[in-house]
C-alpha cells in the first residue's frame, strides 16, 4: 500500500501527527508512507525510518512572491508524482487539501465541513470523516488514520508508544552535565501570550538543583533567552540549533519546561518527561498527559474554537508549581 500524509505545518503539529506512523507499519509493514511537508520544517522527518518519501513543499515562497506562476509549478510538480492508494490530509486547511488533491489518487481523505479547521478544505474530499475539532488532537490524528486504513489505535497504545523522532546523530553538546541532571527551558512560541515570562524561568533556575540549557531557534527568542542568562548566569544558552540537533539535546536531557511548542512537545514524542505550560490554548487539546509528560494551565477559560492572542494569563502560573511538578519528574 502506498500512503500519503499531508501534514505541512507546523512544527508542534507535525510531531503530533507523527505518532501515526508506527500504527500505520504494526497493520501494514511493508506500506509505503510519503509524507508532504513545508519545506523549513523537513528535518523533523528526515531521520525517520517509517517514512518512505519526503516532498517538500515551498509555500512560503509561494505567499512571499504571490506569483500564481509559481504556485502553478508547485502543484504541477505534486501532480506528477506517481499514484497512491489513499491521501490522508491530516491539517485539514485550505492549503493541505488543494495540496492533497493535488496528488494523484482515487481516495483523498479529511474531515467533514463540521470538524476541519477551515470548513471549507472539505470541498476537495471524496471520503470524510466527522471527528469533534475540539478533541485532543493526537487522538484526532490517530482517529482519522484508523478510519482511514480500518485499523484500531487504542489510547493505552499511545500511552504506551515508542519514541518517533529520530536524528542522523548523537550530538556532543558541551553544556549537558555528566554531575547534575538537566533541564531544558523553552522560552519561545508561536506568538508572545503564549510564552512563559521570562523572569518566572529564571526563578526556576534558582530553585532546583539541575543544570539548565535554554533554547532558541529565532532573533527574537534569542533575546528572551538571553534575558535569562542576565537574571541567572548559570544557565547555559544553546547556540541555535538545526532540528536533527535538536531531537538530538532533548533526547539527551532529563526534563524539558516549555509553553505550548514545537520543542515541548518533542520531548512528548521522545518520551522525555516534560512540563508543558498553557494560557491562550488549551492544554487538554493541545498535548497528551502521561505518567511523565504533565501540563499546568493557568486560570483562563479557553475557547478552541476562536483562541484569544491577547490572553497572557500564562504569566500568572506560579513558578512554584512547576518547581514541585519538576522535583516529582526528576524524582528528587
Amino acid at each position: 500500500m502506498k500512503i500519503a500524509i499531508v501534514k505541512l505545518s507546523a512544527l508542534g503539529d507535525i510531531v503530533h501527527g507523527m505518532i501515526a506512523l508506527q500504527f500505520i507499519k504494526k497493520y501494514y509493514p511493508e506500506s509505503e508512507i510519503d509524507w508532504f511537508i513545508e519545506k523549513r520544517f523537513r528535518g523533523i522527518l528526515e531521520s525517520n525510518p517509517q517514512i518512505h518519501e519526503i516532498h517538500q513543499v515551498n509555500l512560503k515562497s509561494i505567499k512571499e512572491s504571490r506569483s500564481f506562476f509559481l504556485l502553478l509549478k508547485e502543484l504541477r510538480k505534486i501532480h506528477k508524482l506517481g499514484k497512491y492508494d489513499l491521501v490522508i490530509d491530516m491539517q485539514n486547511l485550505l492549503k493541505s487539501a488543494v495540496i492533497s488533491r493535488v496528488i494523484p489518487s482515487d481516495k483523498t481523505i479529511g474531515l467533514d465541513r463540521n470538524s476541519a479547521r477551515e470548513g471549507i478544505a472539505s470541498i476537495f474530499y471524496n471520503q470524510m470523516f466527522t471527528i469533534d475539532h475540539s478533541s485532543n488532537v493526537i487522538l484526532r490524528n490517530t482517529t482519522i488514520v484508523a478510519k482511514a486504513l480500518n485499523i484500531k489505535i487504542l489510547q493505552t497504545d499511545i500511552k504506551n508508544k515508542k519514541p518517533f523522532l529520530y536524528s542522523s546523530k548523537k550530538y556532543t553538546i558541551n553544556a549537558i552535565s555528566n554531575k547534575k541532571q538537566n533541564i531544558v527551558l523553552v522560552p519561545g512560541a508561536s506568538y508572545p501570550s503564549k510564552c512563559y515570562p521570562v523572569k518566572n524561568f529564571s526563578e526556576l533556575s534558582t530553585q532546583i538543583d539541575a543544570n539548565f540549557l535554554v533554547i532558541w531557534g529565532s532573533e527574537k527568542e534569542k533575546v528572551l533567552a538571553n534575558e535569562i542568562k542576565n537574571l541567572s548566569p548559570d544557565v547555559h544558552v544553546c547556540e541555535k540549533l538545526s532540528l536533527d540537533g535538536l531531537i538530538s539535546l532533548i533526547s539527551q536531557v532529563d526534563l524539558v519546561i516549555g509553553p505550548d511548542s514545537g520543542p515541548t512537545h518533542m520531548a512528548w514524542a521522545l518520551n522525555i518527561p516534560s512540563i508543558t505550560l498553557f494560557g491562550p490554548t488549551p492544554g487538554y487539546r493541545n498535548t497528551y498527559s502521561t505518567d511523565i509528560n504533565k501540563i499546568i494551565e493557568s486560570e483562563s477559560e479557553v475557547n478552541p474554537y476562536k483562541i484569544d492572542k491577547n490572553d497572557y494569563s500564562i504569566k500568572n502560573i506560579n513558578s512554584i508549581d512547576i518547581v514541585k511538578m519538576s522535583k516529582y519528574l526528576l524524582k528528587d
